[in-house]
């Protein structure tokens, strides 16, 4: 596996990800479009802004995954699941690759429901 093309892939994410996380901020603030004085307006500015902050948090979320991905290839276990320990398949990274799983351990962690942290 070429880790440094994964890197330049990995960041070229993370910066497009950075953009898309500020452009979603200042929308959020309304810098460009401030609310309406009309309620009705303001309703649907409102429903934007919740649009907004969910793309904002998957984008922050997605930031994380690949933060840790970039710090699982500085210590050269890029490739290793973080359950198992086993190699994750080169499909699933080339796809996902931020994943710090193989394949069976994430079936097995949707099939068990969400995490508690």
């Amino acid at each position: 596996m070429d880790t440094e093309a994964v890197r330049a892939r990995l960041l070229r994410r993370r910066e497009e990800l950075e953009r898309r996380a500020s452009s979603a901020k200042a929308d959020l603030r309304h810098e460009s479009d401030p609310l309406s004085a009309d309620f009705a307006e303001q309703v649907t500015q409102r429903e934007s802004d919740e649009v907004l902050d969910a793309i904002s948090e998957s984008a922050r979320e997605e930031l994380r995954q690949i933060q840790a991905a970039l710090r699982r290839l500085d210590e050269g276990c890029y490739t290793d699941c973080a359950v198992c320990g086993e190699p994750i398949e080169e499909g699933r990274l080339a796809a996902v690759p931020y994943t710090d799983r193989c394949r069976n351990c994430a079936e097995g962690e949707r099939a068990a429901g969400p995490r508690r942290r």
